[in-house]
């Protein structure tokens, strides 16, 4: 009677077995441990800020605002009263469609703490409610030319100096909008603002510690209290409305349908000073929709978001030489891969790892393939001027991680603690006191700063990577507006 109960009991065990552990069949890895290792890394990666940091943050917009005030006074070119877009992230993190061979390498811990990007109009077309057509005839898919003839007299007579100039056969003469003459104006501007300010420095005032001009953007690093702040500061032109050249993006099924309005998603776009690989660089503007994509992450699920800022902390590293592949590309096709996948598979929590591996082989077969679309101009090809020697070099490289992912994410996560540790190391090295406001009279800081410093930190720890609107009125700087989606600040 014994052996069949012990045949029973062996049974019993061998079906209470425990299931396999999941693997990635390409690497061998365990998706749990890149769950974790993911996690690890976001970890690391999104900080949270303390009152101080909070403050010197808000010191440090406080500043850039009141110089871009003093910018517009210098000469009236910029709109008087104007609204500014300000994303987390520098344009080295792919925030915009700007390209990175022109920029200087910087680098977090060793040059700055926490970047931002602010996108400062130079030209407004506000009063269109029809798609917006824009002269594409000499350049190539999603870059146009600005004409000034849609504009007054006045706007002509400011901008005259900063155009290039096409005699037409009939006598007449057209002014083109010219990016790279507009960033030269705007770094020379800055320049002699910056300049005026240190002459009468004022307590709690940031130092600035590097202006550049890096192509058509200009970075300016502040030093306040223990934080360093990167500003990438890029003049685009400004506009409501939807380019007519989108319009069929809009006929299409999207993932944010029914989750955000198509009003919220085509508030308008934007001209940034970048050119297309053959394109003639003093003329040609490059369409962007950093507006609406802010708005479309609100729909994207945070597990999709920590596996495309871990893939993203991989491929700035491993893919920056020869310089072919931007962070943006990678967010072009996690937006497209939302289009492509059911919204109840993306919104799985502990499917990060699955996620990172499927970036990483959308990215690969773009490459093999030379075929990335624009998301909102799909007829655009982003990667149609490399060459085949650079995507395969590249694709080769991504071959290497997608054999080991979990050795690219400690290592990921290694350079993420090495730069944390630089901060934390300068931060010891820095003021322990309380940083007042360069409106401050130096003593203990205001109720209002300390409300808004606070009000500030909520916002940055609780929407990573959204965007803030700002309303500037140049003649009453101590006074910004915040605006993030509808609520104002």
């Amino acid at each position: 009677m014994a052996a069949p109960l012990a045949s029973k009991a062996g049974s019993a065990c061998t079906n209470s077995k425990p299931p396999f552990p999941e693997l990635d069949f390409r690497s061998g890895a365990r998706v749990e441990e890149l769950n974790k290792l993911i996690q690890e890394f976001t970890k690391h990666d999104q900080r949270e800020y303390d009152d101080q940091r909070a403050l010197e943050i808000h010191t440090a917009k406080d500043f850039i605002f009141s110089m871009l005030g003093m910018v517009q006074k210098l000469d009236q070119k910029l709109p008087v009263a104007n609204e500014y877009l300000l994303l987390s992230g520098g344009v080295r993190e792919g925030v915009v469609d700007i390209d990175l061979d022109e920029l200087n390498v910087y680098a977090r811990g060793t040059d700055y703490d926490m970047d931002f990007t602010l996108l400062v109009p130079a030209l407004k077309l506000h009063d269109r409610n029809q798609p917006v057509t824009l002269d594409m005839r000499h350049s190539a898919l999603c870059h146009s030319w600005l004409s000034l003839r849609l504009f007054d007299e006045g706007t002509i007579s400011k901008w005259k100096d900063c155009c290039t100039i096409v005699d037409h056969i009939n006598g007449a003469t057209n002014y083109f909008f010219s990016p790279t003459k507009v960033a030269d104006w705007f770094y020379d501007s800055i320049s002699i603002v910056l300049s005026e300010i240190q002459k009468k420095p004022q307590r709690g005032m940031p130092k600035v510690e590097k202006v550049e001009k890096n192509g058509t953007i200009i970075s300016i690093i502040l030093g306040v209290g223990s934080s360093r702040m990167l500003y990438d500061i890029v003049p685009v032109v400004s506009f409501k409305g939807w380019p007519a050249v989108a319009q069929s993006w809009l006929m299409e099924n999207h993932f944010w349908d029914g989750k955000i309005t198509e009003e919220e998603v085509i508030s308008g776009f934007y001209l940034v000073p970048a050119c297309s690989y053959k394109g003639k660089k003093d003329n040609e503007w490059r369409l962007s929709f950093a507006r609406s994509e802010v708005q479309l992450k609100k729909c994207i699920s945070s597990s999709l978001m920590q596996a495309y800022q871990a893939c993203k902390a991989i491929i700035i590293k491993l893919l920056s030489r020869p310089k072919a592949i931007s962070p943006y590309h990678l967010r072009s096709m996690m937006l497209w891969a939302c289009d492509r996948l059911p919204a109840n598979y993306l919104a799985q929590e502990d499917y990060a790892a699955h996620f990172l591996l499927g970036l990483i082989d959308d990215l690969q077969h773009c490459l093999v393939n030379k075929m990335c679309p624009n998301y909102f101009i799909p007829q655009c090809n982003m990667l149609e001027h490399l060459s085949e020697e650079t995507v395969m070099l590249h694709a080769r490289k991504l071959s290497s991680v997608r054999s080991d992912p979990a050795e690219h994410l400690r290592t990921a996560i290694e350079h993420v603690k090495a730069a944390n540790r630089l901060t934390l190391e300068l931060q010891r090295r820095g003021s322990t006191t309380s940083i007042p406001s360069p409106q401050s009279d130096g003593g203990d800081t205001n109720q209002p700063d300390d409300r808004l410093a606070k009000k500030l930190q909520q916002l940055v720890t609780e929407n990573p990577g959204k965007s803030i609107s700002v309303f500037i009125n140049p003649d009453d700087v101590t006074r910004p507006h915040f605006r993030i989606d509808d609520k104002f600040f």
